[in-house]
């Protein structure tokens, strides 16, 4: 399967740690694309050497992906793009914003890190997820991300930003610096939760580039993995506090069932009326190969799931 180069006028801001100046332009000797780092014999390494990369649209003919605004797949050790449609497109991300928020505290927090829930942790935005915290409740990172992650809690992403941000706005700050350090120049973020903001949007392939980094943490792949989560955790008083809450996502409550030869190995849900139905998915096959996998506004949840099965269908053909 080719990979589909994207071309034009778009300047990149950055790729792993290292950020970018000049345009994007494959045969240019002073672009981006071709000034990295220069190994001992003098070769100079693409930009995106290890990443992905394709067009707004790609392989459409491949799924019915009618009832999704955009949708990827990404297959990471070929690093080839199998699928894309409208993957560039600025789409709002609702719960799929955790996946940022997980990845800067990981990157500033250690794990046993206690964290103190503020009186901002109280959201009465109507349908908003809650696991229910109290101003003085705490917890320990480990606890919060897996809450965060598992349960989708928006008040958890409140503590998580003002534990490592010192303020949302800071912490946005710092999303928003990881996103361009990455390469994910397509998105913005406004809140560490997801609830809807015309100034906070993400692309398909930005989600990629944001759930491939992410990945590399053993902890957030063991997090995504989990079918349920029970933990306890304290509040202002001492007094334990139990959570006790299922995955959102259907691959692992049984309510959808991943082709044969496909391993769901973890993934994220969001979900507002904005965003519609959206979910990012790391699956592999039966040679051990990895895969990113994306959709962003479905229309309805099992038609959601139903697409995504048959996205996942492409690898194997």
């Amino acid at each position: 399967m080719l990979t589909c180069i994207c071309l034009g006028a778009l300047l990149l801001t950055g790729c792993g740690r290292s950020s970018y100046a000049m345009p994007y332009d494959a045969y240019s000797v002073n672009s981006s694309y071709t000034v990295l780092s220069v190994d001992q014999a003098g070769r100079a390494e693409t930009f995106a050497a290890d990443l992905c990369i394709a067009n707004e649209n790609y392989n459409e003919s491949a799924v019915d992906m009618s009832q999704a605004e955009a949708a990827g797949l990404f297959s990471l050790g070929d690093k080839q793009t199998m699928y894309a449609k409208n993957i560039h497109e600025q789409l709002y991300p609702a719960s799929l914003t955790k996946v940022m928020t997980a990845l800067v505290a990981l990157k500033n927090g250690n794990r046993e890190d206690v964290l103190t829930a503020s009186a901002n942790v109280r959201i009465t935005e109507s349908g908003a997820t809650l696991s229910g915290l109290k101003e003085g409740d705490k917890m320990t990172l480990d606890q919060a991300l897996r809450i965060l992650l598992l349960q989708s809690a928006n008040d958890v992403a409140i503590m998580i930003a003002e534990q490592y941000g010192g303020t949302v706005e800071h912490f946005c700050e710092m999303m928003n610096e990881e996103a361009g350090a990455i390469g994910a120049t397509n998105c913005r973020f406004a809140n560490p939760h997801g609830l809807t903001d015309e100034n906070h949007y993400v692309t398909a392939y930005d989600m990629y580039l944001i759930f491939n980094e992410a990945c590399k943490y053993e902890l957030f792949k063991e997090i995504i993995g989990m079918n349920a989560y029970t933990t306890v955790y304290y509040d202002a008083g001492g007094g334990e506090i139990t959570f006790d809450k299922p995955s959102t996502n259907w691959y692992f409550t049984g309510e959808a069932v991943a082709p044969a030869g496909i391993t769901v190995l973890g993934g994220k849900t969001g979900t507002t009326a904005a965003a519609g139905k959206c979910l990012v998915l790391l699956s592999s096959d039966t040679s051990g190969k990895s895969y990113i996998s994306v959709i962003l506004k479905s229309e309805e949840r099992g038609v959601m799931y139903t697409e995504m099965t048959d996205l996942l269908n492409v690898i194997q053909k």
